[in-house]
């Protein structure tokens, strides 16, 4: 009897995992997208960084008043839920036309190329290398997330039954959320944590 739950958990699980990268392989443009505005922004970010500075480094001063004191575990915590929050709300909001991911992984990007422009100028381009390691992991995940949220806002012009493809888009997406995402966001958080807890 135990063998047979096993199994049936195991199947179910493999059928997560295989509707999870079939509906990513199908949202791939939007996932190239969400990489071209995020590397967009970051251009923007990195040539044109005294318009926003003031704007960004109170961007800046907010996450280092939020972070200072933490230990390194208390760090890993932050940076998970931060990037949790992130990545949620970036698919449910998408149902919104995708206006809500389309102008979060902007700001992200843009943000990201204004740290360049600061670190490279401070510490030279061999910088990039010390900074790649921060998001091998959370930068895939933000990817899918915001691809996701952007085909969910897509829905409206499916040319199909609304209703029923609201349903599909958003139980598709909450799958690849639990599969994909969370476990890469975990990764990412330990990861992260631990470079600026011990660095």
């Amino acid at each position: 009897m135990r063998k047979k739950q096993r199994t049936r958990i195991n199947r179910k699980r493999s059928n997560w995992f295989k509707d999870s990268w079939d509906y990513i392989k199908e949202s791939k443009n939007y996932i190239y997208s969400a990489i071209f505005l995020f590397l967009a922004g970051g251009l923007v970010g990195f040539i044109f960084q005294g318009y926003f500075e003031n704007y960004l480094l109170e961007i800046i001063r907010d996450l280092v008043d939020k972070t200072e004191g933490l230990s390194t575990e208390g760090l890993i915590l932050f940076i998970f839920w931060n990037n949790l929050g992130s990545a949620f709300i970036s698919i449910l909001s998408g149902m919104l036309l995708g206006i809500v991911p389309v102008m979060s992984i902007l700001v992200n990007g843009v943000l990201l190329g204004f740290v360049m422009n600061k670190a490279i100028a401070v510490e030279g381009i061999f910088t990039f290398w010390r900074l790649a390691p921060h998001g091998i992991f959370e930068l895939p995940a933000i990817f899918i997330a915001v691809g996701l949220g952007i085909k969910f806002g897509t829905f409206w012009f499916s040319g199909k039954n609304i209703k029923k493809e609201f349903y599909r888009r958003l139980r598709s997406s909450l799958k690849v959320f639990l599969t994909i995402i969370l476990p890469l966001l975990i990764v990412a958080a330990i990861i992260e944590g631990l470079l600026i807890g011990l660095g």
